[in-house]
């Protein structure tokens, strides 16, 4: 016969791996909180530059070239993406072409092959109508950008693949049935539906390139690191300005991280609500 339930005694289980861990992490965290504070570093030196004019100029650098690299790598991405699944071979080529060699090579390399893009073509444009050095043109600013822009695009474009594969084949046979091309039908019936599975990886992608432009530094952008570095080898304040350059880093990605957080609930609400039944 089996005991009545309301006399058994519930007995909560012991997870002692849980609690031991726990210990553990909080002691290692303390640990590096101490080494820290009692460290040999000058916190009024961070105070400092925090705000100093040179760093917040390099912010300012930061996010104008997150925003510029990629707008031009969704511009690339969609773009080679839409290629890729042409049925044009050409086309298909040439994007799968874009997107290996983009791909394949580090982006410090593209960076440099870009800021030093004059030793192979010392003038740019069309004889007779417009010319200009090469060094004139590809500045700091410009290399970043379109080493940046162009390999952020040949990533992009296999995300904007795989959601454009997500989205039902039969969508795309339905607006053109009604008179749709296919360009027209990527763009209007397509696209607007893959974007609750484009929009994570390249937010994502977003905040990666806040922290990317730091490679930048190898051919003279001013921003954050390269900033900070000048300051750095005029003061021998090196952690200091290391650890000023991380935190504006880490309040860079948090903003941007919310903004993503809240574009995703936007697009996850219009799911559900499309979703309820009537």
């Amino acid at each position: 016969m089996l005991p009545d339930a309301r006399t058994l005694r519930v007995v909560q289980r012991r997870r002692p791996g849980r609690w031991l861990a726990t210990i553990l992490v909080l002691a290692l965290l303390a640990l590096v909180i101490r080494a820290f504070a009692l460290g040999q570093i000058d916190w009024a030196v961070v105070g400092e530059y925090m705000t100093a004019p040179v760093i917040l100029a390099g912010l300012v650098n930061t996010l104008v070239m997150t925003v510029c690299a990629m707008a031009l790598g969704l511009a690339l991405g969609v773009l080679a993406a839409v290629m890729s699944m042409s049925p044009n071979p050409v086309m298909v080529g040439v994007a799968k072409f874009y997107i290996w060699f983009f791909r394949g090579t580090p982006l410090l390399l593209q960076l440099l092959l870009w800021f030093n893009l004059a030793l192979i073509f010392p003038r740019l444009g069309i004889p007779g109508l417009f010319e200009a050095r090469t060094v004139d043109v590809i500045t700091p600013f410009v290399a970043t950008w379109l080493g940046l822009g162009i390999n952020q695009g040949a990533y992009t474009a296999e995300v904007v693949r795989s959601g454009i594969l997500s989205v039902d084949r039969g969508q795309a046979e339905a607006a053109q049935a009604v008179g749709m091309t296919r360009i027209q039908a990527m763009f209007r019936i397509v696209l607007p539906q893959a974007l609750r599975v484009i929009v994570p990886p390249v937010g994502n992608e977003v905040v990666s390139m806040v922290k990317l432009t730091s490679v930048a530094s190898v051919i003279q952008f001013s921003e954050i690191l390269r900033n900070a570095q000048t300051i750095y080898y005029a003061n021998a304040r090196v952690i200091e300005l290391l650890i000023v350059a991380a935190a504006w880093y880490l309040a860079a990605v948090t903003v941007l991280s919310l903004l993503q957080a809240m574009l995703e609930r936007r697009l996850a609400r219009g799911v559900a609500t499309a979703g309820r039944p009537a």
